[in-house]
């Protein structure tokens, strides 16, 4: 019967099960621990029902079953909707609360009295939304992480400009939503939602902050999807990365039909743009010129 009820909990919970959760079921100490007698402990009172390896989604929602009403937030959050990766050192947890943040084996704990509305529940996971995660976290990151997260953001249509100005605007007294709104106001008009790579979206970023004519993003074009294209100056930019590039025969079919179509193609490995940014501008039409304007002035003479 004890173990009737560990599968029932850990069914729904990704295979993760937790003390309080038996204690809520009215189970004697006793029996709890004959229960968990030789299951390996993750959390502090929080199980696997199984003896297989643990996976970082049963380590998240082991994570969030540590206490009633406890949500991942912070950079495992951000791991969770893909924002950015998760460090892994600890998993970041956040409950109702207005204590410190404290730490245990493997889990950082912090306290909000501002979790209404800012929480979603993704399967078994409790989780701070998207916009809520970009808040907390905006502070604790360098600048070019910052702006990567938020692109990635967009660029996964996690949330969308207008909704994110929405959250900013009910959280404007927090540290960094300032400067966050700034960042978002800055590049909300990218097709960032067209961008297939984390590389394409930051492109777009290097294009707009150098002033140049920003590409149609991941359209056909002689019966083939260019990654950006400039269509009037007949000119494609292929940013080659592992994940979308991986056979060199199928580029090189795609390159021959948009050269026999009339466009200039070139490719740039996604490490060289991070790397190097102006070697995307190199390759991309060059930027207006400033034209300057002089009036003439006609004298008459009397």
């Amino acid at each position: 019967m004890d173990h009737a009820r560990i599968r029932h909990h850990a069914s729904d919970q990704g295979g993760m099960f937790s003390r309080w959760q038996l204690r809520d079921d009215e189970l004697t100490p006793g029996a709890m621990r004959w229960a968990i007698r030789g299951l390996r402990r993750e959390f502090a009172g929080v199980y696997p029902s199984g003896w297989g390896s643990v996976t970082q989604l049963q380590r998240w929602c082991g994570a969030t079953l540590t206490a009633p009403e406890t949500s991942l937030n912070l950079a495992s959050a951000a791991g969770f909707w893909d924002m950015r990766p998760d460090p892994g050192f600890f998993v970041t947890v956040v409950r109702p609360g207005t204590r410190g943040p404290n730490q245990s084996k493997g889990l950082l704990v912090s306290y909000s009295q501002t979790l209404a509305g800012n929480v979603v529940t993704v399967g078994a996971l409790r989780v701070t939304t998207p916009e809520r995660t970009l808040i907390d976290l905006w502070p604790h990151l360098a600048a070019d992480e910052r702006s990567r997260m938020l692109r990635e953001t967009l660029r996964l249509k996690l949330t969308t400009p207008a909704r994110l100005l929405a959250v900013l605007h009910a959280h404007r007294r927090r540290h960094g939503v300032a400067q966050l709104r700034s960042e978002l106001l800055r590049i909300a008009g990218l097709p960032l939602g067209r961008c297939r790579s984390p590389a394409e979206a930051f492109g777009l970023a290097v294009l707009q902050e150098a002033g140049v004519e920003l590409p149609v993003v991941n359209r056909r074009f002689a019966g083939e999807e260019a990654d950006f294209t400039w269509p009037a100056h007949w000119q494609i930019v292929e940013i080659d990365g592992p994940q979308w590039h991986r056979f060199a025969d199928e580029d090189a079919r795609k390159t021959a039909a948009w050269v026999a179509a009339g466009f200039t193609v070139d490719r740039l490995p996604s490490p060289l743009l991070f790397e190097d940014p102006s070697s995307l501008l190199r390759l991309a039409p060059a930027p207006p010129t400033p034209t300057s304007t002089s009036t003439s002035t006609s004298t008459s003479t009397v």
